[in-house]
């Protein structure tokens, strides 16, 4: 009997500290998918802020909060974050579930200023969407790249954003600007999408096939971009 109660005890134990290790796992990902939510719904509500003409044009958005300068010199970290699509084969329907995105540095010059960064990049093409969340891409080189023009007046219909693949935008202590990101890369990070869904899942299964349901820390990001640009216009 003693026997069996230990036995007992030690499944419970064992059931115990695996349910808690997964909690304890996804509190990054849940952290970072809620300061997502939060950049993007600040960005939005300032003056100054994505040209709406752009943003109903974009296929997806990459929301990168809180990125330390310092991970932007050569060979050092990287910054993560989320990565969500408009829904359905054209691109057109409401924002998908995120998925979990890492940027790595790869130059000096990307240090803009401020003790931390937060960056937005505007995905304007399926091309670029569909690379992005099956491979690692070079910003500049695998798809093209520029800075994102902003204000409310600001028009899309510049040379730089009919031509780029990928508008990028930054804030840092307050100050809202585009800003080029080449030279730097971005990759789906598949293994904080296992942390944050629970069990293996891809960027490609989470964003274009509906894998999974939207976590609720994604709450936030998606009612605000659903609210701010519901469809794509062409």
């Amino acid at each position: 009997m003693k026997k069996v109660w230990s036995s007992l005890l030690a499944a419970l134990f064992l059931a115990f500290t695996a349910t808690t290790g997964v909690a304890a796992d996804d509190t990054k990902e849940t952290d970072r998918v809620q300061n997502a939510g939060q950049v993007m719904t600040e960005i939005l509500n300032v003056p100054d802020n994505i040209p709406q003409e752009v943003l109903n044009k974009a296929y997806c958005v990459v929301v990168l909060p809180s990125v330390l300068k310092a991970a932007f010199i050569v060979g050092a970290s990287y910054g993560r974050g989320v990565m969500t699509c408009r829904s359905g084969a054209n691109f057109e329907g409401p924002w998908s579930a995120p998925t979990m995105m890492a940027l790595e540095g790869g130059s000096v010059g990307f240090q803009i200023g401020g003790e931390a960064t937060d960056f937005v990049l505007l995905l304007m093409s399926d091309r670029s969407a569909k690379g992005i969340l099956t491979s690692k891409v070079k910003l500049g080189a695998d798809a093209s790249a520029a800075a994102g023009p902003k204000g409310r007046t600001a028009s899309a219909a510049t040379d730089v954003t009919m031509r780029a693949e990928i508008l990028s935008y930054s804030r840092a202590r307050g100050a809202f600007a585009g800003v080029s990101l080449e030279g730097s890369t971005l990759r789906p990070d598949n293994e904080a999408n296992t942390k944050l869904y629970g069990k293996e899942v891809n960027a490609e299964a989470v964003v274009l096939k509906g894998a999974v349901k939207a976590p609720p820390s994604a709450s936030l990001l998606l009612r605000t971009l659903n609210r701010k640009s519901a469809h794509r216009k062409k």
